[in-house]
């Protein structure tokens, strides 16, 4: 079990993309622009989730300025899918990094991903929930879970078998 904080404001966030949360060569979020969340308001390890690995519940703020609304696509406004997709992938990563787990994140693929809906700048709040399947921190350390991001309250994207490995670094626990 993990000896970190349960939530995470968005200044440790950005600590977290400078590489001061979790020490130099681990896990590191991106920079804004391309951080997708303001907030992690809830990570908890084994015992947790749906699949009793680990969950992670994070949050991003929507407004109509947000960077991605201004190109994609002109007079047509939407989130990139990618992007929602993205930050699953880096609350994956950042979990491994929260649990214990040494080395550079790095996405690895996902099984399923289904879009039933938008993210538009209508759109109050994103909600990002993370059901970690295994943890693997051997040799090989790596994250496997189920995503769903909400608009609103609404399931809107639905992701299987994400999976997020770390590189480089010495793993410290069993599987």
């Amino acid at each position: 079990m993990s000896q970190n904080p349960n939530a995470y404001d968005y200044d440790a966030l950005l600590a977290a993309g400078r590489g001061e949360l979790f020490g130099p060569g681990n896990p590191q979020l991106p920079a804004p622009p391309m951080l997708m969340l303001d907030r992690i308001v809830r990570i908890e390890g084994e015992g947790a989730g749906a699949h009793g690995k680990g969950y992670v519940e994070a949050e991003l703020d929507i407004n109509p300025d947000l960077w991605f609304f201004q190109c994609h696509f002109i007079g047509d406004p939407v989130m990139p899918g990618c992007l929602g997709l993205d930050a699953m992938w880096q609350l994956v990563g950042f979990f491994l990094g929260w649990s214990g787990g040494q080395g550079k994140g790095r996405a690895l693929g996902v099984g399923e991903v289904k879009f039933t809906g938008q993210v538009t700048p209508d759109i109050k709040k994103v909600v990002y929930k993370i059901d970690l399947k295994r943890v693997i921190n051997r040799r090989l350390v790596m994250g496997i879970a189920d995503g769903v991001l909400e608009a609103d309250g609404q399931v809107i994207y639905t992701c299987n078998d994400m999976r997020v490995g770390l590189f480089g670094g010495t793993a410290t626990q069993a599987d």
